[in-house]
């Protein structure tokens, strides 16, 4: 039997390389990231009413986050331009994909993350990926300056979002919404952490409808948490606080971008709360059968709260980005479910758990 080569998906260079910056071939480093499932939702109609809502579940990527779609492009580069090494600060998913395209590309990686402020399930996979994984006493903001620094006066490439790559990479997942769809939705609600994810979307829609792929552009909704609201709040947050880690974030790389997004879009950049995001974990793992990391569920928990408030109508098409997978985060998963039930190896005790007992 022949291969079906029009099966075999290649990487979002490969597949879109005629909207982004030229690379040659020899230098691709691919995971074959990408082509992300669009799942329709359900079962949250007593939620959010009579929209149409789906979700871009980007945990489906190689490492499980959607920085693999800008990890690919920089990490490319980076290999195209000589580098033998690469660098980033991380809340945990950029430091996964890091290390996973670094060693794709059998080049070096160096990864600053701030102590005690990473989830297990990340901090694993760059650890496993044989990153050289340094823990700083201080925030990812901290983190970040220190890559900077670095990444100037040494020969290494910094990969975090101030790398343009990452962006171009980013804004792939834009294509593929609108791809799956045949238009591009009436909203995307994303989480907005360092903010490299909603400014990346943001510019894929409007290359699509720039050359007439699309008729429409959608408002871009991006939801940041109540402790790490830098963007809402218009001022740099010194210290963030929240339990999605992936978003905890005080001084986004992307500030500007995402007021960009938001602006032209006519869309928001707001806020939810920790219970808020909590809550959305649970209903999307329980009632849709999603398992995402808590940080992706608040972009469900801003559809929510604009539902709320009277912002959304019946028959919106609303996209939100599930960013990454739930397994990034065991620990917290575990907290929020019920507790197992021990029983004996014995008929009865089985049934009687299952409300077949006499």
């Amino acid at each position: 039997m022949e291969p079906n080569k029009k099966a075999i998906w290649n990487g979002i260079i490969r597949e879109y390389r005629d909207y982004l910056p030229e690379i040659s071939n020899g230098n691709i480093v691919t995971l074959n990231e990408g082509n992300t499932p669009l799942i329709e939702s359900t079962n949250l109609v007593d939620k959010v009413g009579n929209i149409r809502l789906l979700f871009k579940f980007e945990g489906l990527n190689p490492t499980g986050s959607f920085k693999d779609r800008g990890m690919t492009f920089a990490v490319s580069k980076a290999k195209e331009d000589g580098s033998t090494a690469v660098i980033c600060a991380s809340t945990g998913n950029t430091s996964a994909a890091a290390a996973a395209y670094a060693a794709k590309a059998g080049m070096k990686a160096y990864v600053l993350v701030p102590a005690g402020n990473i989830a297990l399930g990340k901090l694993s996979q760059a650890m496993i990926h044989n990153a050289i994984v340094m823990e700083v006493a201080g925030s990812f903001d901290d983190a970040l300056d220190l890559v900077k620094e670095v990444s100037k006066n040494y020969p290494v490439t910094m990969v975090n979002s101030l790398n343009p790559f990452r962006i171009e990479g980013q804004k792939t997942a834009a294509f593929e919404v609108c791809e799956a769809l045949g238009f591009a939705p009436t909203y995307h609600f994303l989480p907005v952490g360092n903010a490299g994810n909603i400014t990346a979307y943001w510019r894929g829609y409007k290359e699509f409808k720039e050359k007439g792929i699309v008729a429409g552009l959608p408002k871009m909704m991006g939801f940041q948490a109540e402790g790490a609201a830098p963007i809402v709040r218009g001022e740099v947050v010194e210290h963030p606080d929240t339990i999605a880690t992936a978003i905890r974030i005080g001084n986004p790389a992307s500030w500007d971008g995402a007021i960009e997004a938001r602006d032209e879009s006519g869309g928001v950049i707001d806020l939810v709360s920790d219970a808020d995001i909590l809550a959305a974990y649970n209903l999307l793992a329980s009632r849709e059968g999603v398992f995402c990391e808590p940080a992706s569920a608040a972009s469900v928990a801003g559809v929510i709260k604009m539902v709320e408030r009277g912002e959304l109508e019946d028959g919106d098409t609303v996209v939100c980005t599930l960013t990454g997978h739930g397994l990034k985060d065991p620990d917290r998963a575990i907290s929020e479910a019920s507790e197992t039930i021990k029983v004996r190896p014995v008929m009865d005790e089985i049934l009687a758990v299952m409300g077949f007992g006499s």
